[in-house]
Protein backbone atom coordinates (compact mmCIF):
# COMPACT_ATOMS: atom_id res chain seq x y z
CA UNK A 1 0.00 0.00 0.00
CA UNK A 2 1.26 3.75 -1.02
CA UNK A 3 1.37 5.30 2.77
CA UNK A 4 1.85 9.08 2.74
CA UNK A 5 3.60 10.19 6.18
CA UNK A 6 2.90 13.51 7.21
CA UNK A 7 4.92 15.46 9.89
CA UNK A 8 8.06 12.46 9.66
CA UNK A 9 10.85 13.24 11.35
CA UNK A 10 14.30 11.61 11.00
CA UNK A 11 13.26 9.09 14.06
CA UNK A 12 9.82 8.63 12.67
CA UNK A 13 11.74 7.09 9.49
CA UNK A 14 14.44 5.63 11.23
CA UNK A 15 11.54 3.15 13.48
CA UNK A 16 8.90 2.88 10.49
CA UNK A 17 11.26 1.73 7.84
CA UNK A 18 12.40 -0.95 10.64
CA UNK A 19 8.49 -2.18 11.19
CA UNK A 20 7.67 -1.92 7.61
CA UNK A 21 11.05 -4.05 6.55
CA UNK A 22 8.63 -7.16 6.74
CA UNK A 23 5.40 -5.64 5.24
CA UNK A 24 6.96 -3.75 1.89
CA UNK A 25 4.33 -0.97 2.03
CA UNK A 26 5.22 2.26 0.25
CA UNK A 27 5.61 5.18 2.54
CA UNK A 28 6.42 8.43 1.82
CA UNK A 29 7.80 10.92 4.00
CA UNK A 30 6.84 14.18 4.07
CA UNK A 31 8.11 17.12 6.90
CA UNK A 32 5.43 19.21 6.44
CA UNK A 33 2.12 18.67 8.61
CA UNK A 34 -1.41 17.62 7.63
CA UNK A 35 -3.63 20.51 6.57
CA UNK A 36 -6.38 21.97 3.81
CA UNK A 37 -3.02 23.46 2.20
CA UNK A 38 -0.50 20.14 1.85
CA UNK A 39 -3.82 17.43 1.78
CA UNK A 40 -3.03 17.18 -1.66
CA UNK A 41 0.14 16.06 -1.24
CA UNK A 42 -1.61 12.52 -0.64
CA UNK A 43 -2.27 12.38 -4.17
CA UNK A 44 -2.36 8.24 -5.17
CA UNK A 45 -1.96 7.19 -1.72
CA UNK A 46 -4.60 4.86 0.29
CA UNK A 47 -3.73 5.76 3.38
CA UNK A 48 -2.17 8.72 5.47
CA UNK A 49 -0.09 8.57 8.75
CA UNK A 50 -0.21 11.08 11.03
CA UNK A 51 0.89 12.58 14.01
CA UNK A 52 -0.86 14.45 17.21
CA UNK A 53 -0.53 18.03 15.54
CA UNK A 54 -1.76 17.16 12.17
CA UNK A 55 -5.45 18.55 10.76
CA UNK A 56 -7.80 16.07 9.83
CA UNK A 57 -10.32 18.24 10.05
CA UNK A 58 -13.53 17.62 8.01
CA UNK A 59 -12.38 19.44 5.00
CA UNK A 60 -9.04 17.73 5.08
CA UNK A 61 -10.97 14.18 5.30
CA UNK A 62 -13.59 15.03 2.32
CA UNK A 63 -10.26 16.12 0.12
CA UNK A 64 -8.33 12.87 1.37
CA UNK A 65 -11.49 10.75 0.97
CA UNK A 66 -11.57 12.67 -3.15
CA UNK A 67 -7.95 11.12 -3.61
CA UNK A 68 -9.17 7.78 -2.57
CA UNK A 69 -7.56 7.76 0.70
CA UNK A 70 -9.62 5.01 3.07
CA UNK A 71 -6.82 5.02 6.04
CA UNK A 72 -5.92 7.47 8.41
CA UNK A 73 -3.39 5.72 10.50
CA UNK A 74 -2.06 7.62 13.83
CA UNK A 75 1.43 7.65 15.18
CA UNK A 76 -0.41 8.23 19.05
CA UNK A 77 -3.21 7.15 21.10
CA UNK A 78 -5.06 10.39 21.07
CA UNK A 79 -7.49 11.15 18.56
CA UNK A 80 -8.54 14.92 19.42
CA UNK A 81 -6.79 16.22 16.45
CA UNK A 82 -9.30 13.96 13.85
CA UNK A 83 -12.95 14.75 13.43
CA UNK A 84 -14.67 11.22 13.82
CA UNK A 85 -18.15 11.75 12.30
CA UNK A 86 -16.50 13.38 8.97
CA UNK A 87 -14.40 10.08 9.00
CA UNK A 88 -17.51 7.93 8.96
CA UNK A 89 -19.51 10.28 6.74
CA UNK A 90 -16.87 9.87 3.86
CA UNK A 91 -15.98 6.06 4.58
CA UNK A 92 -12.14 6.83 5.78
CA UNK A 93 -11.21 4.19 8.74
CA UNK A 94 -9.28 5.82 11.55
CA UNK A 95 -6.70 3.80 13.51
CA UNK A 96 -4.28 4.76 16.33
CA UNK A 97 -1.58 3.25 18.80
CA UNK A 98 -3.97 2.59 21.69
CA UNK A 99 -0.92 1.46 24.11
CA UNK A 100 2.49 1.85 22.98
CA UNK A 101 5.05 2.20 26.42
CA UNK A 102 3.13 3.32 29.20
CA UNK A 103 6.18 3.35 30.97
CA UNK A 104 7.83 5.88 28.54
CA UNK A 105 4.59 8.85 29.62
CA UNK A 106 4.64 7.70 33.43
CA UNK A 107 7.81 7.46 33.77
CA UNK A 108 8.47 11.27 32.37
CA UNK A 109 5.22 12.08 34.37
CA UNK A 110 7.20 11.22 37.96
CA UNK A 111 10.58 12.83 36.13
CA UNK A 112 8.67 16.26 36.15
CA UNK A 113 7.06 15.57 39.70
CA UNK A 114 10.43 14.87 40.97
CA UNK A 115 12.33 18.30 39.44
CA UNK A 116 9.54 20.54 40.40
CA UNK A 117 9.43 18.89 43.87
CA UNK A 118 13.16 19.20 44.38
CA UNK A 119 14.17 21.71 41.74
CA UNK A 120 17.09 19.47 40.20
CA UNK A 121 16.70 21.78 36.82
CA UNK A 122 17.70 24.93 38.77
CA UNK A 123 19.99 23.22 41.14
CA UNK A 124 21.66 22.05 37.96
CA UNK A 125 22.20 25.37 36.37
CA UNK A 126 23.54 26.74 39.73
CA UNK A 127 26.28 24.51 40.61
CA UNK A 128 27.33 24.71 36.67
CA UNK A 129 27.75 28.52 37.69
CA UNK A 130 29.80 27.67 41.01
CA UNK A 131 26.43 28.55 43.30
CA UNK A 132 26.36 26.23 46.15
CA UNK A 133 23.92 27.74 48.14
CA UNK A 134 20.50 25.88 49.10
CA UNK A 135 17.90 28.63 49.57
CA UNK A 136 14.78 28.52 47.17
CA UNK A 137 15.62 24.69 46.38
CA UNK A 138 13.68 23.44 49.30
CA UNK A 139 11.23 20.49 48.24
CA UNK A 140 9.02 18.30 50.51
CA UNK A 141 9.19 13.90 51.02
CA UNK A 142 6.59 12.74 48.40
CA UNK A 143 5.81 10.10 51.40
CA UNK A 144 2.80 10.45 52.98
CA UNK A 145 1.37 12.92 50.24
CA UNK A 146 -1.76 12.63 48.43
CA UNK A 147 -2.07 12.41 44.50
CA UNK A 148 -4.78 12.35 42.29
CA UNK A 149 -4.76 10.66 39.14
CA UNK A 150 -6.97 11.87 36.45
CA UNK A 151 -7.66 9.03 34.09
CA UNK A 152 -5.97 5.33 34.87
CA UNK A 153 -5.69 3.57 31.33
CA UNK A 154 -2.77 1.70 31.24
CA UNK A 155 -0.48 4.97 31.52
CA UNK A 156 -2.36 6.17 34.51
CA UNK A 157 -2.04 2.63 35.98
CA UNK A 158 1.53 3.16 35.87
CA UNK A 159 1.41 6.47 37.44
CA UNK A 160 -0.31 4.89 40.54
CA UNK A 161 1.81 2.35 40.69
CA UNK A 162 4.76 4.38 40.77
CA UNK A 163 3.14 7.20 43.18
CA UNK A 164 1.97 4.28 45.37
CA UNK A 165 5.57 2.60 45.54
CA UNK A 166 7.00 6.13 47.06
CA UNK A 167 4.46 5.86 50.37
CA UNK A 168 1.50 8.39 48.31
CA UNK A 169 -2.32 7.91 49.14
CA UNK A 170 -3.42 7.95 45.73
CA UNK A 171 -6.67 8.58 44.42
CA UNK A 172 -8.24 8.08 41.44
CA UNK A 173 -11.23 9.88 38.85
CA UNK A 174 -12.05 7.98 35.54
CA UNK A 175 -15.61 7.18 34.33
CA UNK A 176 -14.10 3.22 34.17
CA UNK A 177 -12.52 2.17 37.11
CA UNK A 178 -9.35 -0.24 36.00
CA UNK A 179 -9.44 -3.05 38.54
CA UNK A 180 -5.93 -3.26 38.98
CA UNK A 181 -5.49 0.15 40.07
CA UNK A 182 -8.05 -0.92 42.71
CA UNK A 183 -5.86 -4.12 43.97
CA UNK A 184 -3.08 -1.68 44.42
CA UNK A 185 -5.19 0.24 46.84
CA UNK A 186 -5.97 3.11 44.93
CA UNK A 187 -9.10 4.63 46.07
CA UNK A 188 -12.08 6.23 43.15
CA UNK A 189 -13.70 9.51 43.93
CA UNK A 190 -15.84 12.05 42.24
CA UNK A 191 -13.37 14.99 40.44
CA UNK A 192 -14.02 17.07 42.83
CA UNK A 193 -13.15 15.39 45.90
CA UNK A 194 -10.10 14.59 44.42
CA UNK A 195 -9.04 17.87 43.71
CA UNK A 196 -9.81 19.16 46.77
CA UNK A 197 -7.78 16.34 48.82
CA UNK A 198 -4.62 15.83 46.78
CA UNK A 199 -1.35 17.44 47.30
CA UNK A 200 -0.45 16.59 42.96
CA UNK A 201 -3.11 16.11 40.38
CA UNK A 202 -1.92 14.79 37.47
CA UNK A 203 -3.95 14.15 34.33
CA UNK A 204 -3.98 11.11 31.93
CA UNK A 205 -7.65 10.99 30.27
CA UNK A 206 -8.28 12.01 26.55
CA UNK A 207 -9.05 14.75 25.37
CA UNK A 208 -12.93 14.86 24.49
CA UNK A 209 -15.23 17.62 24.55
CA UNK A 210 -16.13 16.69 27.99
CA UNK A 211 -12.46 17.03 29.42
CA UNK A 212 -11.64 19.76 27.31
CA UNK A 213 -10.64 22.68 29.56
CA UNK A 214 -11.32 20.17 32.24
CA UNK A 215 -9.44 21.80 35.11
CA UNK A 216 -10.26 25.42 34.33
CA UNK A 217 -11.07 28.71 36.90
CA UNK A 218 -13.50 26.70 39.12
CA UNK A 219 -11.64 22.97 38.92
CA UNK A 220 -8.75 25.62 40.48
CA UNK A 221 -10.99 27.26 43.00
CA UNK A 222 -11.50 23.55 44.39
CA UNK A 223 -7.45 22.68 44.61
CA UNK A 224 -5.49 22.93 47.82
CA UNK A 225 -3.85 25.92 47.99
CA UNK A 226 -0.27 25.36 46.38
CA UNK A 227 -1.10 22.44 44.40
CA UNK A 228 1.54 20.62 42.06
CA UNK A 229 -0.19 20.08 38.53
CA UNK A 230 1.42 17.71 35.80
CA UNK A 231 -0.13 17.14 32.54
CA UNK A 232 1.46 14.68 30.16
CA UNK A 233 -1.90 13.54 28.60
CA UNK A 234 -3.16 16.85 25.50
CA UNK A 235 -2.53 20.31 26.21
CA UNK A 236 -6.44 21.78 26.00
CA UNK A 237 -6.90 19.57 29.07
CA UNK A 238 -6.26 22.91 30.86
CA UNK A 239 -7.28 26.56 30.29
CA UNK A 240 -3.67 28.08 30.57
CA UNK A 241 -5.09 31.18 31.40
CA UNK A 242 -6.80 30.38 34.36
CA UNK A 243 -3.81 27.81 35.28
CA UNK A 244 -1.80 31.37 34.81
CA UNK A 245 -3.78 33.39 37.28
CA UNK A 246 -3.67 30.13 39.52
CA UNK A 247 0.15 30.80 39.35
CA UNK A 248 0.33 34.02 40.28
CA UNK A 249 -2.41 33.70 42.98
CA UNK A 250 -0.62 30.93 44.43
CA UNK A 251 -3.85 28.59 43.73
CA UNK A 252 -0.84 26.23 41.84
CA UNK A 253 2.45 25.99 43.75
CA UNK A 254 4.35 23.76 41.23
CA UNK A 255 3.00 23.78 37.51
CA UNK A 256 4.32 20.36 35.21
CA UNK A 257 3.62 20.55 31.50
CA UNK A 258 4.77 18.52 28.73
CA UNK A 259 2.03 19.52 26.30
CA UNK A 260 0.16 22.92 25.64
CA UNK A 261 -3.43 23.65 24.30
CA UNK A 262 -1.30 26.09 21.57
CA UNK A 263 1.74 24.11 20.92
CA UNK A 264 0.61 22.90 16.73
CA UNK A 265 2.48 25.92 15.93
CA UNK A 266 5.81 25.08 18.11
CA UNK A 267 6.57 22.03 19.04
CA UNK A 268 8.35 19.78 17.56
CA UNK A 269 10.43 22.22 15.97
CA UNK A 270 13.79 24.12 16.27
CA UNK A 271 12.46 27.80 17.26
CA UNK A 272 15.72 28.70 18.70
CA UNK A 273 16.21 31.76 15.93
CA UNK A 274 12.66 32.79 16.31
CA UNK A 275 10.92 35.11 18.37
CA UNK A 276 8.14 33.48 19.90
CA UNK A 277 4.86 35.21 19.43
CA UNK A 278 2.77 33.18 22.01
CA UNK A 279 1.89 35.90 24.69
CA UNK A 280 0.87 33.23 27.15
CA UNK A 281 3.05 30.53 26.51
CA UNK A 282 5.99 33.09 26.85
CA UNK A 283 4.48 34.19 30.37
CA UNK A 284 4.28 30.78 31.66
CA UNK A 285 8.23 30.46 30.60
CA UNK A 286 8.80 33.52 32.75
CA UNK A 287 7.41 31.38 36.24
CA UNK A 288 10.24 29.87 38.07
CA UNK A 289 7.81 26.94 39.38
CA UNK A 290 6.80 26.45 35.97
CA UNK A 291 8.85 23.42 33.98
CA UNK A 292 7.50 22.57 30.51
CA UNK A 293 9.16 19.74 27.85
CA UNK A 294 8.16 19.86 24.53
CA UNK A 295 5.88 16.79 24.17
CA UNK A 296 8.86 14.54 25.08
CA UNK A 297 6.95 11.81 27.48
CA UNK A 298 6.74 9.34 24.36
CA UNK A 299 10.19 9.25 23.33
CA UNK A 300 11.46 6.29 24.61
CA UNK A 301 13.21 3.62 21.98
CA UNK A 302 10.37 1.16 23.31
CA UNK A 303 7.78 3.29 23.06
CA UNK A 304 8.62 4.88 19.03
CA UNK A 305 9.50 0.82 18.16
CA UNK A 306 5.67 -0.14 19.38
CA UNK A 307 4.45 3.34 17.76
CA UNK A 308 5.67 1.85 14.35
CA UNK A 309 5.43 -1.68 14.48
CA UNK A 310 1.53 -1.14 15.78
CA UNK A 311 0.96 1.30 13.10
CA UNK A 312 2.35 -0.82 10.54
CA UNK A 313 0.11 -3.41 11.63
CA UNK A 314 -2.64 -1.06 11.29
CA UNK A 315 -1.72 -0.57 7.50
CA UNK A 316 -1.12 -4.27 6.60
CA UNK A 317 -4.70 -5.45 8.41
CA UNK A 318 -6.40 -2.71 6.23
CA UNK A 319 -5.05 -3.62 3.27
CA UNK A 320 -5.37 -7.14 3.79
CA UNK A 321 -9.22 -6.81 5.06
CA UNK A 322 -10.80 -3.64 5.13
CA UNK A 323 -10.39 -2.97 8.70
CA UNK A 324 -7.41 -1.92 11.04
CA UNK A 325 -6.67 -3.83 14.10
CA UNK A 326 -6.95 -0.63 16.38
CA UNK A 327 -9.97 1.46 14.82
CA UNK A 328 -11.19 4.27 16.42
CA UNK A 329 -15.21 5.31 16.74
CA UNK A 330 -17.18 7.94 18.54
CA UNK A 331 -18.49 4.99 20.13
CA UNK A 332 -15.88 4.12 21.78
CA UNK A 333 -14.98 7.45 23.38
CA UNK A 334 -15.53 6.85 27.16
CA UNK A 335 -15.35 10.44 28.67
Amino acid sequence: MDVTVFSAKPYDRRFLEAANAPAGHRLSYLEARLSTETSSLAEGAGAVCVFVNDEVSADVLARLAAMGVRLVALRAAGFNNVDLEAARRVGVIVARVPAYSPHAVAEHTIALILTLNRKTHRAYNRVREGNFALDGLLGFDLAGKTAGVVGTGKIGEVVCRILSGFGCTVLAHDPQPNTGCERMGVRYVPLEELLSLSDIVSLHCPLTPATHHLIDAEALARMRHGVMLINTSRGAMIDTKAALRGLKDGTIGRLGLDVYEEEADLFFEDLSQRFIGDDVFARLLTFPNVLVTGHQAFFTEEALTNIAETTVGNITSFERTGRAVHEVSVERIAW
